[in-house]
């Protein structure tokens, strides 16, 4: 039976947002307010949990993508501490203006290549982020339910979940 998962965008839902500027490095990275927990939470309920960020500083010479993957290691290593680490990170680093790019949100890939990837129902699967093309990309993927966060303030974890 294939899994259900999580989706989640990282600046501004795993992460506090920088703003109009990028995290480049690990000192820069702050979890959100109660996401660990949340994501303890819902792997304890047997969710797989899966990144989809669009990471454009690669692109744009301002990171390495040694730099982009030391700061998702060290975030894995910090999760694991608490039981809660992402199953898989999927990273688009085109930049927007890109024409060639095929992973950048609110294109479907990133969700549509770790469903295949970890065996996962998209239908009973659900999308967290906080802009309009998070959002779009899960409707794009299938993905039914989505939930829109805004200024960095995670959802509550519900009591029960079915």
């Amino acid at each position: 039976m294939k899994r259900r998962a999580f989706f989640f965008d990282r600046d501004g839902v795993v992460n506090v947002s920088p703003g109009s500027g990028y995290v480049l490095r690990w000192e820069d990275f702050h979890f959100s307010d109660g996401i660990i927990h949340a994501l303890r939470w819902l792997k304890d309920q047997g969710f797989a949990l899966i990144v989809v960020t669009s990471q454009q500083g690669v692109g744009k010479g301002l990171m390495s993508r040694q730099d982009l993957d030391d700061i998702h290691a060290r975030m894995q290593t910090s999760l694991s501490g608490h039981g809660a680490a992402f199953d898989a990170i999927y990273a688009c680093t085109c930049l927007a203006s890109d024409p060639a790019c095929t992973c950048r949100k609110p294109a479907a890939e990133m969700v549509l290549r770790a469903a295949a990837e970890h065996d996962l129902d998209l239908t009973r699967s659900w999308l967290i982020g906080d802009h309009d093309r998070d959002i779009q990309m899960a409707v794009n993927a299938g993905v039914p339910t989505t939930i829109r966060v805004s200024n960095g303030k995670p959802p509550c974890v519900p009591a029960t979940f079915t």
